[in-house]
């Protein structure tokens, strides 16, 4: 009854963790090496609470160093994030195509290029996000 308990629960902080949005590359990885640590200790440990919860910190700890070496690979890539993040591109009414929001407000082709991901501008050579 115990091990089907924490099962449930478990499942349920792995789906929580990845139905959540979290801004960072660190907050996403923690939250989901949370979720499958928490799994993962549970079935290693025979269902155990203290496995759970062990399984779960290592899984956040490993998830928030992922993310970290993520973020300092994008700021390596791209410059430095801007205080208020990037702006978001607006959608021109064409597909694959949005404009710019850096001057002078160019089309830029985003086809294969998924949502919310950094793009640069070829005229300004500034990021901003797909919308």
């Amino acid at each position: 009854m115990i091990k089907q308990f924490l099962t449930v629960i478990s499942s349920a902080a792995l789906v929580g963790s990845c139905l959540t949005s979290c801004d960072t590359p660190t907050g996403t990885g923690a939250a989901a090496g949370a979720g499958a640590g928490a799994i993962i200790g549970n079935i290693a440990g025979h269902g155990g609470p203290r496995s759970t919860l062990i399984g779960a910190a290592a899984g956040a700890a490993a998830g928030a160093l992922i993310g970290h070496a993520i973020q300092e690979d994008q700021a390596e890539k791209y410059g430095p994030r801007p205080e208020g993040g990037y702006p978001v591109a607006e959608w021109s009414g064409q597909p694959g195509l949005v404009i710019s929001p850096y001057p002078p407000h160019r089309l830029v082709d985003v086809r294969g290029i998924p949502h919310g991901a950094l793009v640069r501008d070829p005229a300004s050579d500034r990021i901003f996000r797909k919308p």
